[in-house]
């Protein structure tokens, strides 16, 4: 008979159990840290906080420098990779419809806090005194577009313009033509497929190297929001940051969360989940630095990476539920605030101007104040010189506008993967478990 094993020889055959990372190797953690650092920084030194905004913004560029090609290569390879083509025109309507169903909803909550809560009644201001000089260049910059003219806009002048803008609706168009052009070539195509795969891989090997850069593009926007605003410049604007904020935070809890508990998934499991891009998207008051990671955590969770390149970039321009809420509640805000009254005919044209003006309002920091210039522009009663009055605090408006964004394009896409069957119930629960 063979020698029994030796309790210690015994432990040593048995393969090593992986060490668990120190909490304070976590990202989540890291980026906390730093915006912790940053507040102190900028309130104590303003000066030397708001020198540290080259920080932020390089980071913002190192992740929207990859955004372009990460969702070319995605969308391609998914596309053509996929057996049945008639599934991207089903998964694209599907999106669609529930982009504008919740958007739509996001524009009336809007409207119903602002007339509930009244976040401008009280400033009495008179609209002549308004410098009307500094909202002047977001004037230049507005446009109410038609449709048309929206619909246009999708079309690149060149191939090569949409990746030089960064316009990532104009790159998803490109995109979905290249993957319809590679699934219908058949055999021939799959050289091509197969380096777009490899090139998607080292991408978000790439993205996996930038997000390591994250606590300090965190820190470095943060200390640069709080030592040039400061807490002192909320003053009596104050009520309508609390007002945004809460209704923010509700609209996810109540509104995207029954959205989630029908899907079947708990809406803060998933926010824990993604909470490493939560905390990336407030630092920066910019949702596309979490467009990466997120698009990846969304994969991992077992939705397809068609699906994901389809439903996420589209929801970038088309679902934009911060933005909606904000552009409703912060145009209300303006009218009080100078003592403009709206009929409801008034609320209604804002609410119908701004179902189009707030698409392609995300991710890009202040576009959103740009798309509500554009908005008031269409009711003359309302003095567009009154942006003037939130212009200052419209970086704290922006941090809880972009999050909403980002939150409600990760539930659009496990949505979209229930209703095609990519996901069940119980292995998302389980996953976000």
């Amino acid at each position: 008979m063979p020698e029994p094993i030796a309790p210690s020889e015994f432990d040593a055959a048995l393969p090593a159990a992986p060490l668990r990372k120190p909490f304070y190797a976590s990202l989540w953690v890291q980026v906390l840290i730093a915006m912790a650092i940053a507040v102190v920084l900028g309130y104590f030194s303003p000066a030397n906080a708001v020198a540290m905004k080259p920080l932020g913004d390089a980071f913002i560029r190192l992740i929207t420098m990859i955004i372009t090609i990460l969702i070319f290569c995605t969308v391609v390879t998914g596309i053509a990779g996929m057996q049945d083509l008639k599934k991207v025109g089903r998964v694209g309507g599907k999106a669609l419809l529930y982009f504008e169903v919740v958007s739509t909803i996001a524009l009336v909550v809007g409207l119903i806090v602002g007339n509930v809560v009244h976040p401008g009644s009280g400033f009495n201001v008179n609209a002549a005194s308004l410098d009307a000089k500094a909202v002047a260049d977001y004037a230049g910059q507005a446009k109410a577009q038609g449709v048309t003219e929206f619909l246009m806009h999708i079309i690149p002048t060149t191939v090569t313009d949409a990746f030089a803008k960064g316009d990532i609706l104009q790159v998803v168009f490109i995109s979905i033509l290249f993957g319809f052009g590679l699934s219908s070539a058949g055999p021939r195509a799959k050289p091509i497929v197969a380096i777009l795969e490899s090139l998607t891989h080292v991408v978000f090997r790439v993205v996996n190297i930038l997000m390591r850069f994250a606590p300090i593009g965190a820190f470095g926007a943060m200390a640069f929001t709080i030592g040039k605003y400061g807490f002192a410049s909320l003053g009596p604007l104050v009520k309508l940051i609390a007002t945004f904020w809460l209704t923010s935070i509700l609209f996810v809890l109540i509104v995207l969360g029954a959205i989630a508990w029908l899907a079947g998934f708990n809406i803060v499991k998933f926010l824990l989940h993604i909470k490493e891009e939560i905390l990336l998207v407030l630092a920066t008051s910019s949702s596309e630095t979490a467009l990466p990671t997120l698009m990846e955590k969304l994969e991992k969770l077992g939705c397809s990476r068609s699906l994901v390149g389809l439903v996420v970039p589209t929801g970038y321009t088309f679902n934009t539920d911060g933005s909606s809420l904000y552009m409703t509640l912060a145009a209300l805000f303006v009218a009080q605030a100078t003592n403009t009254h709206l009929t409801l005919l008034q609320q209604l044209t804002i609410f119908s101007v701004a179902t189009l003006t707030s698409k392609g309002a995300s991710g890009v920091q202040g576009a959103s104040f740009i798309a509500l210039v554009a908005t008031l522009s269409v009711i003359p009663t309302i003095p567009v010189a009154g942006m003037a009055l939130i212009l200052g605090i419209d970086r704290f408006m922006s941090m809880f506008r972009a999050l909403v964004n980002m939150i409600g394009n990760g539930v659009a896409t496990l949505i979209v993967a229930r209703w095609e069957n990519e996901l069940s119930r119980e292995a998302l629960q389980q996953k976000l478990a």
